[in-house]
């Protein structure tokens, strides 16, 4: 029996799986694009959460901090009942796009606390109130507050007033790869004592909606004993310490009740739910089998006391199974705080240990089994309901190819049941910090053919596959890349030569779909930054005519670097790879010329006199100008960067000459690439869109706090706009970009996403990133004044870390312990049952540092790990 978390990870990979377990249900499954069967697509309104106790899913299923199978055909979750509520508390309630204010948004506080990679540990924290959930109020609250309103939370109800709820912790501790402890604690800390009942749920996936030999069942033993059967899994045991009650059903759905439509079932989804709270004793099975089944324990928790619930879930049949229960939980919890103590031993304070470990806990508890057959979503199921005429041509219907069912990690649990392509390659920077191989994994998944279409493209994300996400995936597969080499001392050259071929055909559906005018300038579209520019890049323009994207040229360029750096690294060991470092080469030069103007002065996109990129906007009557809004959109061809040591163009003798040809023979094409370096470690090469000049002019704006420089990172937009705002006026409106430091007050996107003005984690990332390159080359000889006017000049490294370090202390205490993160919510900020518990929204108020958007979005934002790593190595 392996006993480190290191050796699990190790064992995991040869041949006993201690990852087949783990938490890969989703917080919510509803209002996803799978289990929308509406003729008009509104996935939102088809499912709502008051069908979801009622309706049996399709693709997946969901419950409050549950774990399942990497094929989620046993599921289990917690659910709970205050002897208030209308309904029991199976799921986590959250509004729509439609029904909120500032687009979908979960209403409730639970946090993940800890997991360790195999998820031999994990533990997290849920908030339950005494008093009936306030579902209508929430709804109806905020469904009257406009965008320019704050959202109305869980806690501005009242219901959480002097501490009238339960804080649930809710445990796991892995015997082996298929015996798993778990364990409730339940803490009253009100002032009252209060009534909760506990209803540990062992339920199964309905697989056999089509064909009844897949049926599977839960069965009852003893008194505490449930056993299983399941046409794909083994037999296993859910042993329940002392007396609770045992309750069955079937997971089917109560068509009756949603559809007014008989069923051939006698009990349904929903039968635990209706026995427990409206007394229908008709509603469970009285025979005590099903495919779903709760243990319901029943508590009077006086103030201040604590109640525990212990279950053992697994495959051999035990005489005592909690013999040895809290000493296996104690020591699954110790081997876990050696795995991060050992992790973080160059971490020296405690609050940076706390938020990093949090971060990963997070990114770890938000794994998802996600399953998509596109093909039979399109055409249906045997035996079941035809979707509607409408699919063969909708949404999705070019991706029939796509067939996902995989652990997958997810950008959010509840907001975000199912994947985004760009944010996963940035997940995977932290994962490869504590679990290389599923890093590895990953990035691999998104390039398989069950994924990645015939013609190239990577699948965005479920919503809309053919969106176009940035091209970041080959940057992360080089990161991840440098990373193991960097911890374990050897080269995986087998893995970037997998992801390298896929990424060739994604790289040339780039070349091909997004350079309309054949000229390497590309458009893009969407490109994730949302409302960043004056109009929908996803749209048609209302002028008419087309836009050159000063970020998805960047963008190209940071791909082709990407590419010839991992040709270059290949070419090390496999020098056929040395052709294609040359082809990517002279794509780079390519893009890096076309965007710097060869003799277009109407078209370039940097502009002299502002020292800035642009996008440049092309009207159908041949007249074109640059859209002078200073954003992200500006500083992303600083991430199009690479430095490569001398030593390694001497191991490439053709690659060399190469570019010294290019160097003679088109020096306009070479004309703002760096040449070789004397100074700086070790003599390096440059390959930049962007010199000293043009980066110092650009950084000018970038760290100015006046701009873009904000206390807790950069602005995605320049608070020169909040008295500048940036109008375009055409015949039938007026098109604004204005800074808003906080949520956006437009409808774009459904008005859940704004990036004028606050603080994001991935650009910030990359930028970062791109300051370390630049110091690689340009070393400790060249500085920029930090900040901006200040008269402080720093080295581009001494900036990066600077950068870090604020993005990190939108997490930290301050100097009165209190975190930023939080500012915008006086009693979470002020309440240490709330403050210690750290949540990774998905981008940040400009000028205050506030959590905003998806509050569980550690994805992109659990980046914060990584950069604690590297600010202390």
């Amino acid at each position: 029996m392996p006993n480190s978390e290191i050796e699990r990870l190790a064992t995991s990979k040869k041949n006993t799986n201690w990852k087949k377990w783990g938490p890969y249900l989703s917080e919510r499954q509803w209002g996803t694009v799978r289990e929308d069967y509406s003729p008009d697509g509104a996935a939102w309104e088809y499912l709502p959460h008051n069908h979801a106790r009622s309706k049996a899913y399709r693709w997946g299923e969901e419950g409050i901090g549950g774990i399942s199978d990497n094929m989620q055909y046993m599921c289990f979750a917690w659910a709970f009942w205050n002897g208030n509520d209308r309904i029991i508390k199976e799921r986590i309630f959250g509004l729509s796009g439609n029904e909120g204010n500032h687009g979908e948004d979960p209403k409730e506080y639970y946090y993940y606390q800890d997991s360790t990679p195999t998820h031999s540990y994990m533990r997290m924290l849920y908030k339950y109130p005494h008093a009936a959930f306030p579902y209508d109020l929430l709804r109806t609250e905020n469904n009257k507050r406009t965008r320019k309103d704050p959202e109305f939370e869980l806690i501005d109800t009242g219901v959480l007033d002097k501490n009238r709820y339960f804080n649930i912790t809710l445990e796991y501790a892995k015997v082996s790869s298929e015996d798993i402890l778990i364990k409730a604690t339940i803490h009253n800390i009100g002032d009252l004592a209060a009534d909760l009942h506990v209803l540990p749920t062992l339920w199964m996936r309905n697989i056999w909606y089509s064909d009844p030999k897949l049926k599977a069942t839960v069965f009852h033993v003893t008194d505490n004993h449930l056993k299983t059967i399941h046409p794909h899994m083994p037999e296993f045991n859910m042993y329940c310490d002392g007396k609770p009650s045992m309750l069955f059903c079937e997971n089917e759905t109560n068509t009756e009740k949603l559809y007014q439509f008989p069923s051939d079932h006698k009990y349904f989804k929903d039968g635990i739910n209706d026995y427990l709270v409206d007394g229908d004793k008709t509603a469970i099975n009285p025979d005590k089998i099903g495919s779903k089944a709760s243990a319901c324990y029943s508590f009077t928790i006086e103030p201040g006391e604590i109640q525990t619930v212990r279950l053992r879930f697994c495959d051999p049949n035990l005489k005592d199974p909690f013999a040895d229960f809290d000493a296996i939980f104690a020591e699954r919890k110790a081997e876990a705080d050696d795995f991060y103590d050992d992790f973080q031993q160059d971490v020296p304070d405690e609050d940076s240990r706390h938020i990093q470990r949090q971060a990963f806990a997070g990114l770890l508890w938000t794994k998802q089994f996600y399953y998509y057959d596109v093909n039979n979503w399109i055409k249906g199921d045997l035996g079941q309901t035809a979707p509607p005429a409408s699919r063969k041509n909708g949404r999705n219907a070019h991706w029939k190819h796509l067939e996902n069912a995989d652990i997958i990690s997810m950008p959010d649990k509840w907001e975000y049941p199912w994947y985004a392509a760009w944010d996963s390659a940035f997940h995977c920077i932290p994962f490869a910090r504590i679990d290389i191989d599923f890093a590895k994994e990953q990035l691999l998944l998104f390039l398989s053919e069950r994924y990645i279409h015939p013609n190239g493209q990577i699948p965005a994300y479920e919503w809309k596959f053919s969106d176009v996400n940035p091209p970041v995936h080959a940057w992360a597969v080089l990161r991840v890349f440098h990373i193991d080499r960097s911890q374990n001392g050897k080269s995986d050259f087998d893995f970037i030569e997998k992801a390298f071929h896929k990424l060739l055909l994604n790289f040339t559906w780039w070349v091909n779909q997004k350079d309309s005018g054949g000229n390497n300038i590309f458009e893009g579209g969407f490109l994730g930054l949302d409302n960043i520019g004056v109009f929908d890049r996803s749209n048609a323009l209302p002028t008419g005519g087309f836009i050159e994207q000063a970020d998805g040229t960047a963008w190209m360029a940071m791909y082709s670097l990407n590419m010839l750096r991992l040709a270059i690294d290949l070419a090390e060991e496999r020098p056929v790879y040395e052709d294609m470092a040359m082809k990517f080469l002279e794509h780079f030069l390519q893009i890096a010329a076309a965007m710097n103007n060869i003799g277009k002065e109407d078209e370039d996109l940097w502009d002299e006199e502002d020292g800035f990129y642009y996008d440049v906007l092309h009207l159908p009557n041949g007249y074109s100008f640059p859209l002078k809004i200073r954003s992200i959109v500006g500083i992303i061809p600083l991430f199009a960067v690479e430095t490569i040591k001398e030593s390694v163009f001497e191991k490439l003798p053709r690659f060399q000459k190469r570019l010294e040809h290019l160097m003679e023979s088109k020096p306009e094409l070479c004309d703002l690439v760096s040449r070789f370096q004397e100074s700086g470690s070790e003599g390096r090469h440059l390959f930049s869109l962007v010199r000293g000049f043009r980066m110092k002019k650009i950084l000018q704006k970038v760290l100015d706090e006046a701009e873009f420089l904000s206390d807790f990172g950069i602005r995605a937009l320049s608070k020169y706009h909040k008295a500048n705002p940036y109008n375009y006026h055409t015949p039938q409106a007026t098109f604004t970009v204005a800074y808003l430091p906080g949520e956006s007050d437009s409808g774009l996107f459904g008005g859940n996403s704004n990036w004028r003005g606050p603080v994001w984690f991935p650009v910030n990332y990359l930028l970062v990133e791109s300051l370390f390159k630049f110091h690689l080359y340009y070393g400790d000889e060249f500085k920029v004044e930090y900040p901006s006017n200040s008269g402080n000049y720093l080295t581009i490294i001494e900036v990066a870390f600077e950068l870090e370090r604020r993005l990190i202390k939108i997490f930290q205490k301050d100097e009165n312990g209190l975190r930023p993160v939080y500012n915008n919510y006086p009693k979470i900020q002020n309440d240490p049952q709330f403050s210690e518990n750290i949540l990774f929204h998905e981008y940040f108020h400009g000028d205050n540092g506030a959590g905003l958007g998806a509050p569980h979005q550690t994805g992109w934002t659990g980046l914060v790990a990584d950069m604690i790593y590297k600010l202390h190595r």
